[in-house]
């Protein structure tokens, strides 16, 4: 049995082999996708392309689908302490799940669990990850591990834009007010993870304008860069984030700017061309 582990939604959008120190635990616990009669798991092994082919193809109503408590608390027992990091509860029942397979594990003293709520998604979980692996190695205690990310985890910040937001007004993650202003194919929203929640902070006309945009929100989202880690997911959009990249340079010196493609979850509700901006 191992001292610590960390455990992670597929809405991270990391494979199984992300964590390299082999003294830490890591899984990942897949979410699944919906398209008719075909489900897509959205573990190491799912294929974007086709889901994304099946999913323009198919008229009828798709779905997305948290994991079971049990999907969580059977990985419980594998280390003396867990943390497990989840999509904002206010967009999936993940968080919720996690925690309800902790609960047998209440009065157990031989394990320790601490859930997180990241209160975003993607990029953002994968930054609360990283924190994770360097405050295990630095020696910490659960509890003070448990205090030091819960801080880190309230100061991350997430910003996206769009080309389609069809499946996120379909399945209920964002008001159908959007659904009306992206439709008009001229205005592009640009959109912030506010609290768990989606919010649009702009509507920008054109491509252009909003890549402009958030690069200004980026720019001023913190004081500093230098010690800073960018990553952007991107959902088949190689040119967009090439041009939002160059405008992020142009005022902002990240320490690291992390390019990253959409697993299952986050492209079936990013679409293509949505990029996904987390810091």
């Amino acid at each position: 049995m191992k001292k610590f582990q960390i455990i992670v939604d597929s809405a991270s959008d990391l494979d199984s082999k992300y964590v390299k120190n082999k003294e830490i635990g890591f899984r990942i616990v897949p979410l699944t996708i919906t398209i008719g009669d075909k489900n897509y798991v959205d573990d190491d092994n799912i294929n974007v392309d086709e889901m994304l082919e099946s999913l323009h193809k198919y008229k009828g109503k798709t779905s997305t689908a948290c994991p079971s408590p049990e999907a969580f608390s059977k990985y419980y027992t594998d280390a003396e302490n867990t943390f497990v990091v989840t999509i904002s509860s206010k967009l999936s029942g993940t968080y919720n799940a996690a925690c309800l397979g902790a609960k047998e594990f209440e009065n157990d003293s031989n394990f320790k669990i601490h859930v997180i709520d990241s209160k975003l998604v993607s990029g953002a979980e994968e930054l609360i990850v990283d924190k994770l692996v360097e405050l295990i190695e630095s020696g910490l205690e659960f509890n003070d591990i448990v205090t030091e990310i819960d801080k880190f985890r309230d100061e991350r910040q997430l910003f996206f834009t769009l080309a389609k937001f069809d499946n996120l007004i379909a399945n209920g993650r964002m008001s159908k007010i959007v659904a009306l202003i992206a439709k008009t194919l001229i205005i592009r929203p640009v959109c912030k993870g506010v609290e768990g929640e989606i919010k649009v902070i702009e509507k920008v006309i054109g491509v252009n304008n909003a890549f402009k945009k958030m690069a200004t929100f980026i720019s001023k989202a913190v004081q500093t860069f230098k010690d800073k880690v960018l990553i952007i997911n991107k959902c088949k959009a190689d040119n967009e984030c090439e041009q939002l990249v160059k405008l992020i340079k142009e005022n902002c010196d990240f320490k690291e700017i992390r390019i990253k493609e959409t697993k299952g979850l986050c492209s079936f509700y990013a679409l293509e061309k949505g990029l996904i901006v987390s810091l």
